[in-house]
């Protein structure tokens, strides 16, 4: 592009300025500059001066990796020995080094090593991953200004602070750029934050008037500026600076900055210079970690290693007391009980001169001994477990989006079971239950209503009164006369009405009016325009679905928005004297901007014959107080038809208009360029201010009116959700009459259902809010909303014993004295005893608090889902955060724990693979303990038997492969493949979801079922082989058995029992169960054999041991057979008989399938039965109601 190319012409540029950077900053404040948080100062172009070096800033290298090859053995051991278990392992490994030791030192460390290397392998390659992304991002190439206006390559890592760049089209911004022109004339370009915000829709920058000549390589040569701005910040949409150059000082905005990772796109070059660099860079700011979160289930099991740490410390201080009262008793007048340990030479182990100290020693040997209590590969077995579901998740084709190409994403494995155990679910509306594809439907024009559409609100309505115009619309008739109409349908254009339509809108009595509406709609927006090669077509990119479908109605009615300019708006519009379309431009002044305190949206534009008109849209919140007095005509039709418009579920906005004079626009400019330029941080509420100030004494046009469609399957998929149990709370930020009836189209409500309204809206309230006397409201309302939360309770508490439904709907104002201290706890309990709960007007802050106030108020797992930036407090306060990828952008998705792109997915992720997750994780860590209370009781039983010596019963290696080989592979195919139901009658049966509700097969109960099935398990193993094999000859020799044989035959009874009491405990074999189990059991017999051939000196008691001794005995195989069934068969019995006369829900539907009555509506209604509720909510409940209803009609009748 250098040496002479041709600058590229502004064609299509399309940016709004607010008349940036044409004034240098003669009167403002800069007192910030320099001051706290606006000390960077950068030298551009001087990157290697020696004021830049004495600043020394930060280089360009960004990292986000955990640990650095120095840091990772010492971080991650750091991590592992964090977890207590692991520390405990630790510290037996290191006592295995002592005397005390009663095995090796090598067969306590192996186990351990083998756990958290594995851990940490797992952490090095996930690291390694984001090492080799970084490697990636920092060796990425841009041309950076070197000496004399030429440009080179150079990877993205070295850059500086105060270097000139040029990144080119479809190119990723390496630093946060100040922009200093463009390859077009006035220096615009067009910027992709997906990477950043997750929005598609382009940005527009533009750098200041004064740089934007600088088009070449050559005119960088002796480019000299400085810049002094804010310090790093996180905040993606502020920046406050100046930039002196050629002895003028002027003022910079976020218009100027280039964030890294967003990308330059539809513009051929740009020229930067370097501001932030690395870490300070706001993309690297806002990379926070998400918050820490941990599931119940694994709260709960971190509880019960604690209790087991309790065991062994129990029964080792009673084996001490116990050992130490023997070895006193041992030598006693000459005479030795314990003949056999010499106690009269003994060292200071079983010394019955210092008994209290071998009593020490021997605690301390137990507690080495018992650490086989605790199951060493519990935590790593979980998290690979966890992994492996999430991968299933993330693969499952029934939660993919084919039309967004968007699967389902499990974001952290971490809460794989809480899936299974949610009891509220806290939802957004806009683009969560809706598509947040806006379509419009009706406008209300001069005080005449316009549009003969019928939303999906107003059918649901409309099916709920047994309308028959809806059930004509329902059963097609109404598209009969759109027959002939032939026209494809267009996008964000729904709107039918033969009175305007076709440009006979000219024939009306306000066609004055209604061209004002529209040309309004046609300008007062910030859409850029754009031609489809292929059709030729202009499309808008738009900020939001709103905007698109307003210049959308705007074009299709006669007023097309076609070019935007920095400085103008150019229309084609049809003239009403002509019949024909004429261009028309629009000098465009200022640009007042939408945000969530001002809530509209204003434009200032001088027309072709110099009127300057300020055209404004907003919520009718705002919109109605700014109405000129004088000039309110059809204000009162406008109010009844924006009400009628919520009533049918409809977004409105209002559009007004004021002619300005040239005095008072002077002024206006004068005052808001002094605010715009303020270097200060409160620099948006001055402009904010002055704005306010234009915005008066409007003019009412009317209203618009779009739809937000439902998404497809929401009315079914809470249906479900609520036949399983689950509540469900709205949090949206609109008006109280959409958010009703969009609960009453998804069969959140319904008719019947008792609506409890919590608003402020008492004439008492309203005349306080007149006069202004703020303490007095606050007192007033508190009052106000303390009543009405008391009265709700009263209702629900008088209909306790019938079945009335209710449902609770408290607006913004209320809600937020409902969140207060003094209150909170009775909101609380009032919404919990109601079937649905819908609150309105809601800032993000109060989402935020309310998903706070029902997780801490029903210490019950909550999951929060929504799309938008607006609720990412919210996902983060939740148990569980589901972030819908949709139009809004991808911040909920980026704050989330899991990514869905329909809400309809929420169904199958919780129903069934949330009730698999729970289920899985819940068996697998309750037999976890049950196997190694089976073997260390067993542990502890010999060593009562051996007079609590601190001798084992099993050879070293025995002890230490336990846990890794022996017993571990099944329990981890049960993590992943096994299911109680399929997933077809998980969602057959909604009410089966509530067993993780209830945490049935997680309780205290069943965990100590499971504990007492170790015990009893570990008592018959132990004395039935000690019995079997303790006087009578082993084999044909007449032999004995010692400890060896004894030990051996022991374990292998141990390995055949806790396997096959898998076998029993799963529901679902699959090929890879019978591997894991058959192949575990055979593997201990491979071991011994190999480990027995091994010469005496390693493998010690275990040499030869199953060739020589067991292998040849029938008893061995006898005894192994004969404890085996008596071990199994109690359980076995529990389970046969809890099975046939007792059945858990699950077991019920298990005994459905297995009958082969799954297609027997009666049978299945018989038993779904149990999950309908009389305050459920969805359509399923309404159906009842409906029967109910009917039923007590006939009695009445009859009666």
């Amino acid at each position: 592009m250098s040496n002479g190319r041709r600058k590229r012409r502004f064609q299509f540029s399309r940016i709004y300025s607010f008349t940036c950077g044409k004034s240098s900053m003669k009167h403002d404040d800069h007192s910030q500059i320099g001051g706290p948080g606006f000390s960077r100062v950068v030298y551009c172009n001087e990157p290697d001066g020696f004021e830049a070096a004495i600043l020394n800033y930060g280089g360009n290298y960004v990292s986000t990796t955990k640990y650095t090859l120095a840091t990772f053995l010492p971080k991650s051991l750091f991590e592992q020995f964090r977890r207590v278990a692991n520390f405990y392992f630790l510290i037996t490994g290191i006592m295995a080094f002592t005397p005390l030791a009663p095995y090796t030192s090598s067969s306590a460390i192996v186990p351990l090593a083998i756990v958290i290397g594995a851990t940490m392998v797992k952490e090095g390659i996930e690291d390694w991953r984001r090492k080799l992304q970084d490697i990636e991002v920092n060796n990425r190439k841009v041309k950076v200004h070197r000496h004399n206006g030429v440009f080179d390559s150079t990877e993205w890592k070295n850059l500086r602070v105060g270097d000139i760049v040029k990144v080119e089209k479809n190119d990723f911004f390496p630093a946060d750029l100040l922009l200093l022109s463009s390859s077009y004339e006035d220096a615009a370009c067009y910027v992709e934050t997906m990477n950043l915000d997750g929005e598609t829709n382009l940005k527009l920058k533009q750098s200041l008037e004064v740089t934007s000549s600088l088009s070449e390589d050559s005119n960088f040569k002796n480019f000299k500026a400085i810049v002094k701005c804010e310090d790093p910040n996180p905040n993606l949409y502020s920046f406050v600076g100046s930039m002196v150059y050629e002895e003028q000082q002027y003022s910079l905005a976020p218009q100027q900055l280039l964030l890294r990772d967003s990308k330059l796109r539809n513009t051929d070059y740009i020229y930067g210079a370097v501001i932030f660099t690395g870490n300070d860079t706001k993309v690297m700011q806002n990379a926070t970690a998400p918050p820490s979160k941990r599931s119940r289930v694994e709260r709960r099991m971190d509880r019960i290693v604690y209790v087991l740490f309790c065991v062994v410390f129990s029964v080792s201080f009673v084996g001490s007391v116990v050992f130490g009262v023997a070895t006193k008793d041992d030598l006693k007048n000459g005479r030795m009980k314990r003949w056999y340990i010499r106690p009269d030479s003994s060292s200071i182990y079983f010394d019955p001169k210092r008994a209290p100290i071998a009593a020490i020693l021997h605690f301390l040997s137990a507690l080495m001994l018992y650490s086989y209590f605790i199951p060493i590969s519990l935590y790593v077995s979980i998290e690979i477990v966890k992994v492996l579901q999430s991968i299933f998740i993330n693969q499952d084709v029934r939660m993919y989006y084919e039309e967004t190409n968007k699967p389902a994403r499990a974001r952290t494995s971490n809460l794989n079971e809480e899936l299974g155990q949610v009891d509220t679910i806290l939802s957004d509306k806009t683009g969560t239950l809706t598509c947040n594809s806006m379509e419009f439907m009706k406008c209300s024009v001069a005080g005449t209503a316009y549009g003969r559409g019928i939303t999906e609100v107003e059918m649901a309505m409309g099916r709920r009164l047994g309308s028959p115009l809806v059930q004509e619309q329902t059963n097609g008739f109404d598209h009969l006369e759109d027959s002939v109409d032939l026209k494809l349908p267009i996008k964000g254009f729904n709107f039918k009405d033969e009175r305007i339509m076709n440009g006979n809108w000219v024939n009306d009595p306000h066609a004055d009016v209604i061209q004002k509406f529209f040309r309004l709609l046609a300008i007062c927006h910030t859409a850029i325009p754009e031609v489809d090669e292929s059709t030729g077509k202009i499309m808008y990119e738009a900020e939001s679905p709103d905007e698109a479908a307003f210049v959308i109605a705007a074009r299709e009615l006669g007023f097309e928005f076609y070019r935007r300019k920095q400085t103008s708006i150019t229309l084609l519009e049809l003239d009403p004297f002509s019949g024909t379309k004429v261009e028309r431009s629009y000098e465009l002044l200022n640009v007042l901007e939408f945000n969530s305190l001002r809530k509209r949206m204003s434009v200032i534009v001088r027309d072709e014959e110099g009127k300057l008109l300020l055209f404004c849209k907003g919520a009718d919140s705002v919109m109605f107080e700014r109405l000129s007095k004088n000039d309110s005509n059809f204000e009162e039709e406008t109010r009844d038809h924006v009400n009628e418009y919520a009533d049918a579920g409809l977004r409105t906005l209002i559009l007004a208009y004021r002619e300005l004079d040239e005095d008072k626009y002077k002024k206006f400019n004068e005052n808001f360029i002094e605010a715009k330029n303020s270097v200060s941080a409160d620099r948006e509420t001055l402009i904010d201010g002055v704005a306010d100030n234009i915005e008066r004494d409007l003019v009412l046009l009317g209203a618009t009116a779009v739809e937000d469609k439902l998404q497809n399957g929401v009315p079914d998929c809470i249906d479900k959700l609520a036949q399983a149990g689950i509540k469900i709370w709205v949090l949206t930020g609109d008006k109280m009459e959409t958010a009703i009836n969009i609960g009453f189209s998804c069969s959140l409500l319904r008719q019947g259902m008792k609506q409890l309204i919590i608003n402020l809206e008492s004439p008492e309230i309203q005349a306080l809010e007149k006069a202004g006397e703020k303490s007095a409201i606050i007192k007033v309302s508190r009052e106000s909303v303390l009543n009405q939360i008391n009265e709700g309770k009263l209702q629900l508490k008088a209909s306790s014993e019938s079945s009335e439904a209710f449902a609770l709907i408290i607006d913004g104002k209320s809600l937020a004295y409902a969140l207060e201290d003094g209150i909170k706890r009775k909101f609380l309990e009032l919404a919990i005893g109601c079937a649905s709960v819908i609150c309105c007007r809601s800032s993000p802050k109060q989402k935020a608090l309310v998903t706070r106030l029902v997780k801490l108020g029903t210490k019950k797992t909550t999951l929060a889902i929504g799309d938008g930036a607006n609720d990412v407090g919210m996902l983060q306060e939740a148990d569980i955060g589901i972030g819908i990828s949709g139009v809004e952008g991808m911040q909920a998705v980026m704050s989330s724990d899991v990514a869905i792109a329909q809400f309809r997915y929420l169904e199958r992720l919780l129903l069934v693979h949330g009730h698999w997750c729970y289920r899985r994780i819940s068996s697998m860590v309750c037999y976890f303990f049950y196997k190694n209370i089976t073997f260390g009781l067993t542990l502890f039983l010999y060593e009562a038997y051996a007079s609590f010596s601190a001798e084992t019963a099993y050879n070293d290696w025995f002890l230490s492969l336990y846990n890794v080989f022996f017993s571990s592979s099944a329990v981890l195919a049960m993590g992943v493949f096994d299911q109680d139901v399929s997933a077809r009658l998980c969602l057959k049966f909604p009410l089966l979801y509530q067993e993780g509700v209830q945490n049935v097969l997680f309780s205290w109960r069943r965990i100590l079922g499971w504990m007492f099935n170790g015990f009893y398990s570990a008592v018959i193993i132990f004395f039935f082989c000690a019995k079997a094999l303790e006087r009578q000859a082993f084999n044909r020799d007449g032999k004995t058995v010692g400890r060896d044989i004894f030990g051996a035959t022991m374990y292998t009874c141990i390995v055949w029992i806790v396997n096959l009491q898998m076998a029993l405990a799963i529901s679902y074999f699959t090929l890879i169960q019978h591997v894991t189990i058959w192949g575990s059991i055979a593997a201990w017999y491979l071991f011994l054999l190999a480990y027995g051939a091994i010469k005496p000196s390693l493998s010690k008691e275990a040499y030869h041991v199953f060739i020589e001794a067991l292998a040849p005995a029938p008893y061995f195989w006898l005894v192994t057979l004969f404890v085996s069934i008596s071990t199994l068969l109690p359980y076995f019995t529990y389970s046969a008989i809890q099975m046939r006369f007792f059945p858990m829900y699950h077991g019920m539907i298990q005994w459905i399938r297995a009958e082969g009555q799954t297609n027997d509506p009666e049978y299945c209604d018989m038993v779904r039965q149990r999950s309908l509720r009389p305050t459920t909510v969805g359509f399923t409940a309404r159906k009842a109601a409906r029967t109910n209803s009917l039923r007590h009609e006939n009695q009445n009748h009859h009666e």
